[in-house]
């Protein structure tokens, strides 16, 4: 356990939180205001390691490092503001300082973009769920369908159990009306 765990508000990983990672309680004076403050300061965080990220802060840099050590080395000694006998000391610590500064919020930016792809990890296997489901739903209808299909009379059953009910019907009105012509046999689907 960190030194911070005792200090948390959160329950845990397993309970949802909201905005800005901690859970805004109404009851709390200012609540929602801190919650908000925090997103925001969340999202500049996340707006300063974007753009640290990119070539153009890379090259801003650069041009400034170089412009200090060249006016710090070349311009006249009264207009110099830190000296190169001492290794540019004023540089080094505004880069220090700087870097102390970056670390902390690019390890927020990454913490909030994990919490984010925690989210959409989740999301994703609740969907994955689902789909499974469906899936498992659909295969099991059409295997339904396929038994309720195979139990049902195809045309030639039908036809045959037509013929033999049309033969009866003309035997008993053969016996009925011994006089009357038989019917005419009716066609074969294969001679149609």
């Amino acid at each position: 356990m960190s030194i911070f765990g005792r200090f948390r508000r959160d329950p845990g990983l397993d309970a949802p939180r909201t905005i800005g990672g901690r859970a805004a309680r109404s009851s709390e004076p200012g609540g929602r205001r801190r919650a908000a403050g925090t997103e925001r300061f969340g999202r500049w965080s996340e707006g300063i390691a974007r753009g640290m990220g990119t070539p153009w802060f890379l090259l801003v840099l650069t041009v400034f490092c170089v412009l200090w050590l060249v006016w710090n080395s070349l311009s006249p000694e009264p207009l110099r503001f830190d000296s190169a006998a001492l290794g540019f000391t004023a540089l080094t610590l505004l880069l220090s300082l700087q870097a102390s500064y970056a670390a902390p919020l690019i390890l927020l930016a990454q913490n909030r973009q994990d919490d984010r792809d925690r989210v959409q990890i989740e999301q994703d296997r609740q969907r994955a769920e689902r789909n499974l489901a469906d899936t498992e739903f659909l295969a099991r209808e059409v295997v339904a369908l396929r038994l309720a299909i195979k139990d049902l009379p195809d045309r030639d059953f039908v036809r045959a159990e037509l013929r033999a009910l049309l033969a009866d019907l003309e035997a008993e009105r053969a016996v009925e009306d011994p006089d009357r012509p038989p019917a005419e046999e009716v066609p074969n689907a294969d001679e149609r």
